[in-house]
């Protein structure tokens, strides 16, 4: 999956475009006869919108307050914002879909000497 991503220039405020894929590997076995992305993979497009960003490849270190209120199906085109937050490393996020919220919260994420892989 691309994610798509346009910056305001004091690189504060992130957003992301993205279509979910139906052959995206995260459905396999989730589930079966009813396809659902799953919660992590919201957040690690979270997380890769701030580390295409910043460039550099990140870790997450802490989750707070998520709340998943939407489920993604495939195909949908989610939005993606990212702000910064006001303690050092921490951004607030939220994705939406269809004008609804899927996903948002928190996260705390410190630079990485590793990459992580999706499935």
């Amino acid at each position: 999956m691309t994610l798509r991503h346009t910056v305001s220039s004091l690189a504060t405020n992130m957003v992301g475009k993205i279509c979910i894929p139906e052959d995206s590997p995260w459905f396999n076995g989730h589930f079966p006869d009813e396809p659902i992305f799953p919660g992590i993979a919201q957040i690690e497009l979270a997380c890769d919108l701030i580390a295409d960003e910043l460039q550099v490849p990140l870790q997450l270190i802490r989750l707070s307050r998520v709340k998943f209120k939407k489920i993604v199906r495939p195909g949908e085109i989610l939005d993606i914002r990212a702000t910064c937050g006001n303690k050092e490393n921490s951004y607030t996020f939220t994705i939406m879909s269809e004008g609804r919220e899927t996903c948002s919260g928190m996260i705390i994420l410190q630079p990485s000497t590793t990459t992580s892989q999706s499935p």
